[in-house]
């Protein structure tokens, strides 16, 4: 099988990277919010991210033979507790067809390398607790839970 490269995405990425919002919004299954209302707060979310940023930020591309197999998105934060700069992952994504095949690794291992150059001490990220394939992908890269949210559904 030939090598993952990865590179630093282009304007012309975005339709792939805006492509794979289904796969982040289907895994966020909870019953007291609707599948649309979801997939817009998805869509809209990568939009935002995306979007013109004044903080330090990066987008990479991961592929293969020139097919993009997935894409990462991550930027300066200010942790919560403690006020200092750190690098947060607000979007990760590999096509369900890639999943497994080493795509995601490699663009986490060059954002935390890219952190690491820009001085940050700390990583962030979140993810849905309802997707236990990207938990168990953030907890065997050595990610541990900071802080849960809870929610109770009053209908």
């Amino acid at each position: 099988m030939t090598k993952i490269t990865l590179r630093t995405a282009e304007e012309s990425d975005y339709p792939f990277i805006v492509s794979l919002s289904p796969i982040l919004a289907q895994e966020a299954r909870f019953g007291w919010h609707k599948a649309e209302t979801i997939q817009k707060f998805q869509d809209e979310y990568i939009e935002e991210m995306l979007g013109e940023a004044e903080e330090p930020h990066i987008t990479l591309i991961a592929d293969r033979e020139g097919t993009p197999l997935g894409f990462v998105h991550a930027r300066e934060t200010s942790d919560e507790l403690s006020g200092e700069k750190r690098c947060t992952v607000p979007l990760l994504a590999v096509k369900e067809d890639a999943q497994g095949s080493g795509a995601g690794k490699a663009l986490m291992k060059a954002v935390e390398v890219w952190a690491q150059t820009q001085g940050y001490r700390l990583m962030h990220l979140e993810v849905f607790s309802t997707n236990k394939q990207a938990r168990s992908f953030y907890n065997g890269a050595g990610y541990q839970e900071e802080t849960i949210h809870m929610i109770k559904a009053l209908d």
